[in-house]
């Protein structure tokens, strides 16, 4: 709900949108918005009002491969101060820190981590907000990460960086076509994670453009815009990382309300302003995880369910179906697993 993040994704959605026809009031049905605030740089928004816009644009758009063209959209330039501090970063490592570091002050589709070995990098990306794979949004925005790293990627490198190959967790899309188009290395669906990977020597060594001066002045930018985003997130917030931590042994609003030093009943009229309840956010915490487990996992429905803090398997199946409209075993099937 809170709106604290700048509208440029949405602003990509949209154009590609256009170019099919589609106006901008159109797209941002639902949103509160409208074209000329994409356009000024005050506009701030929130993950629902994007989570509107990636779910009309499945709808309206006639072009299933819409996330991996608006993601095209998506140069360096377009993400203001934190792209600035890519271009100016002294070496490719230093950017590639800086991009997991930051990376949250931009509003990302889905979180990102590296991992190395001495010839390759290996990027994973998460989405932030839709957790099943099955769903067309979670598609949406691995597709959208997916085409932006790279389209930043070929800004910092050169036109002719590529990935060696890319991994994702839902299955083939109709568009296929267009990842071979797009990526030109092989993609593998029905993976366990989303990742794409690169020759480390095709991003390595000092960067053309770097400027320690101008790189110290983005990074301190970006330094104060998450601290704004880790404030902006609310007691909500506070709440949703509370609850993961404790991973199963879930209080009762009480006691979580005396470790944020608030009385329950003013912590229920905060989570109410801001447009949720204790037991929305103990539920989302619950689904995140139960998928995560489903995902990457061979645990049974009785582990899980132990571990979600549920008396037995059963009510953990019934709190999965209302969720997800599937069964675990089912949305274990789906998934090919």
């Amino acid at each position: 709900m809170q709106r604290i993040y700048s509208p440029h994704s949405i602003a990509a959605i949209v154009s590609e949108l256009n170019v099919q026809g589609v106006d901008a009031s159109e797209t941002l049905d639902g949103t509160g918005l409208d074209r000329s605030q994409l356009e000024a740089h005050t506009t701030q928004i929130s993950y629902r009002q994007l989570d509107t816009v990636i779910r009309n644009a499945l709808r309206l758009s006639k072009d299933s491969a819409i996330a991996l063209r608006a993601g095209q959209r998506m140069h360096v330039t377009t993400y203001g101060m934190y792209g600035y501090a890519l271009l100016s970063s002294p070496t490719y490592a230093d950017a590639r820190d800086f991009a997991n570091r930051y990376i949250r002050v931009i509003g990302p589709f889905c979180d990102a981590s590296n991992a190395y070995d001495e010839t390759t990098v290996l990027c994973t990306v998460e989405p932030r907000h839709w957790v099943d794979p099955t769903e067309d949004a979670y598609r949406f925005a691995v597709e959208f990460a997916l085409a932006a790293h790279l389209m930043i990627a070929r800004d910092l490198v050169g036109p002719s960086f590529r990935y060696s190959h890319v991994a994702v967790v839902y299955a083939t899309p109709q568009h296929v076509a267009f990842y071979d188009e797009l990526f030109a290395c092989p993609v593998l669906f029905t993976q366990r994670s989303n990742a794409y990977g690169y020759d480390l020597a095709t991003a390595d060594g000092p960067v053309s453009l770097a400027d320690p001066r101008s790189h110290a002045m983005a990074r301190e930018m970006c330094e104060q815009i998450l601290a704004e985003v880790n404030r902006g997130g609310g007691v909500a917030a506070d709440v949703r990382r509370m609850l993961i931590e404790l991973r199963g042994r879930y209080p009762g609003i009480e006691v979580v309300a005396e470790k944020l030093s608030m009385h329950p009943r003013a912590l229920r009229r905060r989570l109410e302003v801001e447009g949720t309840a204790y037991r929305d956010i103990l539920a989302e915490v619950r689904m995140h995880l139960a998928i995560e487990y489903l995902r990457k996992t061979k645990m049974t429905n009785e582990e899980i369910a132990n571990r979600l803090g549920y008396s037995d398997a059963a009510n953990f199946r019934h709190a999965f179906l209302r969720w997800t409209g599937k069964s675990p075993s089912d949305f274990r099937l789906s998934l090919g697993i």
